[in-house]
């Protein structure tokens, strides 16, 4: 369901926790902005007592190996940026100021339930501002080997069809079909870990990541065994963190969507890949407020590529 206006946060509220890649550790403030704002980081902590702003949006993605990178290395970055974007879209967060005093958002349990806690613990405010949707007109699809992803059109909101096929037979082919609201957003998506292989570990190790990756905040699989002794949250948990990851790559718009996204063996690669497809031609889109009057599109839209933190695209 649309809802018409703009919406932030009813207060300020602040997490703390370490990142998955540099083991680090991380505070994080979220504060209410006015409309119009956008989701805004403010990426404090840098050399000489610099500061920088940095927008969450697709033309700011500037590094993509092993995590979505907003920002770069020179000026101040923000990485692993996924599972909080996707609790600021699912729940039809428009406006924040995020700080953040390191390099990476905090991991936490590995999903996006903690940033969900977060935002209900002071709740939303909306302002008189309209919301405005991300229309698309026409499908377009993305594809590399065996995945897929593509947007089609869906007037009524945002749907999500996702499917996966891995070899490995702990997780091997799920799918999970549903229309995007809160609520099934905090129920039946927030809470999915992120995922990866005991054998890929010593590998990222070596590379310089996954170094704040464990059990408390990642979903192991082992040698025909899920590793957390407390299992899994969800007998197909992997989907549900693969729709939860394509929720924040897509909100990278800039607007919520109006749209049906399909895919196939996808992950972040193919979900912003399609994303470039689909701002590359105003034909295939519109901006349209709550009253569903065609705006003009981007004048310009940036490139950039995400892969998934652990678990490969392509099966």
């Amino acid at each position: 369901m649309k809802s018409s206006h703009q919406a932030t946060l009813g207060a300020p509220v602040s997490l703390r926790g370490i990142g998955v890649h540099s083991g680090k550790p991380v505070n994080l403030h979220l504060h209410p902005a006015q409309a119009g704002h956008g989701i805004v980081f403010l990426r404090t902590g840098l050399p000489h007592g610099r500061d920088r702003l940095i927008e969450a949006n697709f033309s700011s993605v500037t590094a993509t190996e092993l995590c979505t990178v907003i920002g770069d290395k020179e000026t101040g970055a923000v990485a692993t940026i996924e599972h909080l974007m996707a609790a600021f879209s699912a729940l039809g967060v428009d406006n924040v100021l995020v700080e953040i005093d390191g390099a990476e958002v905090p991991i936490l349990d590995g999903s996006a339930s903690p940033f969900v806690e977060a935002i209900d613990s002071v709740g939303l405010v909306r302002s008189a501002a309209t919301r405005r949707y991300l229309k698309v007109l026409k499908p377009v699809r993305v594809e590399k080997g065996i995945a897929s992803a593509e947007l089609l059109p869906n007037s009524r909101g945002f749907r999500l069809d996702v499917a996966i096929d891995f070899q490995n037979p702990i997780i091997g082919k799920q799918r999970k079909v549903m229309d995007l609201t809160p609520d099934r957003f905090r129920h039946e998506i927030s809470r999915a870990r992120t995922f990866g292989f005991i054998g890929d570990v010593e590998k990222l190790w070596k590379a310089g990541f996954a170094l704040g990756a464990s059990l408390e905040n990642t979903v192991a699989i082992g040698d025909g065994a899920i590793i957390n002794p407390e299992g899994l949250r969800f007998a197909d948990e992997f989907v549900r963190h693969k729709m939860l990851d394509a929720v924040g790559d897509l909100s990278l718009t800039g607007f919520p969507l109006l749209a049906t996204y399909k895919s196939h063996c996808s992950g972040h690669r193919l979900n912003v890949a399609v994303l470039e497809a689909l701002l590359s031609d105003r034909a295939n889109y519109a901006i349209v407020d709550g009253g569903a009057r065609r705006q003009s599109g981007y004048a310009e839209i940036g490139t950039g590529m995400a892969v998934p933190a652990y678990a490969p695209d392509l099966h």
